[in-house]
């Protein structure tokens, strides 16, 4: 597996620097072994999917001061993990992706086909 290629095996574009995000807060939703949560899937943040989110005990948008971190707001990209993603896809609320920043460990997880279904950048 390549560092930086996405699901489509092309380079990986960055997700988000503004938060910043990704396991190594570089950007990018790259992902290995030392990443257990699989954070590979870039995400479009909404409203609706961060009040869901919360609601299943992942809060993304309350600001954390004490890591650096503002928190999600509405309209930003985000490194989400793989298996959050997966929840929200059977609870049927799974966000709109960036593919060509989505990293191609989640493929370990999810099929491309499900994944092209979110892309909002095909």
């Amino acid at each position: 597996m390549s560092r930086s290629l996405n699901v489509l095996g092309e380079p990986l574009e960055p997700c988000s620097l503004k938060p910043l995000t990704g396991f190594y807060r570089d950007g990018t939703c790259f992902s290995d072994e030392n990443n257990p949560g699989y954070h590979a899937v870039c995400i479009y943040a909404t409203e609706e999917f961060l009040a869901y989110s919360k609601k299943v005990g992942n809060d993304l948008s309350t600001p954390i001061p004490e890591y650096n971190f503002a928190g999600v707001k509405p309209g930003q990209s985000w490194c989400l993990s793989g298996p959050r993603f997966i929840q929200a896809l059977q609870d049927g609320m799974a966000p709109n992706i960036f593919i060509h920043a989505t990293h191609e460990r989640m493929l370990e997880l999810v099929d491309l086909e499900i994944l092209k279904k979110y892309a909002i950048d095909l």
